[in-house]
């Protein structure tokens, strides 16, 4: 029996030196090791392949590729050139309005001024046909206090009053120009309660997350108390904003909403004679079915 315990000890050893060093000290969830890691600077969805081939900083609340590891400035410049260079722009911050277009326009005047270029009102812009860009300034203050540059694009008319804008603004200017935006719309109250509770992966998910620690019972994941570990948790918010505050607020006289959309509209950057080329033969229109 003796000869037979050290033979399953001997046994176990070489299995687990059968794998490799990497393989040995891989997390058991991924997904959980990963959440984990952006408990203080959110991760754009591309992070992985950028912390792979860039030099990543952590700016305004999110961890960013700076610079890259190679020399691929040539390449960079002829995809510009001659191709198509695509850059992750995820990180800006997206507030959007919704109202009777009539008073976001009234309210949105006292923001910015004719003198300085485009307004919220020029008509290609209003169409929604293209984005438009602008300088914010503090209300009525123009043209001291500025606030900053922004884009910004209408969602196209559908025949009603009410009309929804997408503001983008750069992560180091949000939280000045959304406060400016709820005190011209007097929008004070939440439209919603917050969601303080992160939301759980899905079905699916949570079926991978039992067939790994199934498989692995030596690395089993468990808490203080030594019971089973939770399920792997989504994060919720980005890095400009708390996870426990409100992220939308409506006007009780006008029935203007504010929301705050950051990290929930991904955006990107085309850059070269091929970008168009490139979403055409991406992007596949989809066959709309009226009733």
């Amino acid at each position: 029996s003796k000869k037979q315990a050290e033979k399953a000890v001997h046994q176990k050893k070489e299995q687990s030196k059968a794998k490799c060093r990497k393989a040995r000290r891989r997390h058991i969830n991924l997904v959980a090791e990963f959440n984990h890691r952006q408990r203080k600077n959110i991760w754009l969805e591309t992070h992985i392949w950028h912390a792979k081939r860039f030099h990543m900083v952590k700016k305004w609340g999110y961890c960013l590729g700076n610079s890259p590891t190679e020399k691929s400035y040539r390449a960079c410049y002829r995809a510009m050139t001659k191709h198509c260079l695509l850059q992750d722009l995820s990180y800006y911050c997206c507030l959007e309005l919704k109202g009777k277009e009539n008073e976001l326009l009234k309210q949105l005047a006292r923001i910015c001024n004719v003198d300085t270029g485009l307004t919220f009102q020029e008509a290609s812009c209003l169409s929604g046909r293209y984005e438009g860009s602008l300088n914010l300034y503090r209300a009525d203050r123009y043209p001291e206090d500025m606030l900053g540059p922004v884009t910004f694009i209408w969602k196209p008319r559908d025949g009603s009053e009410n009309r929804q804008l997408w503001i983008w603004v750069h992560p180091a200017l949000k939280q000045d120009i959304l406060r400016e935006l709820k005190a011209i719309f007097q929008c004070s109250e939440p439209e919603e309660i917050c969601i303080t509770e992160p939301v759980k992966t899905s079905i699916q998910e949570e079926k991978q997350v039992e067939v790994v620690t199934s498989l692995g019972n030596k690395r089993k994941k468990e808490d203080k108390e030594g019971e089973k570990a939770v399920p792997v948790k989504k994060i919720i918010g980005d890095g400009t904003r708390d996870p426990l505050q409100s992220y939308s607020w409506i006007a009780r006289t006008t029935g203007i909403a504010i929301s705050d959309r950051s990290m929930e509209i991904l955006r990107y950057r085309l850059i070269g004679p091929l970008s168009h080329s490139v979403l055409t033969e991406t992007l596949k229109a989809a066959s709309v079915q009226t009733v």
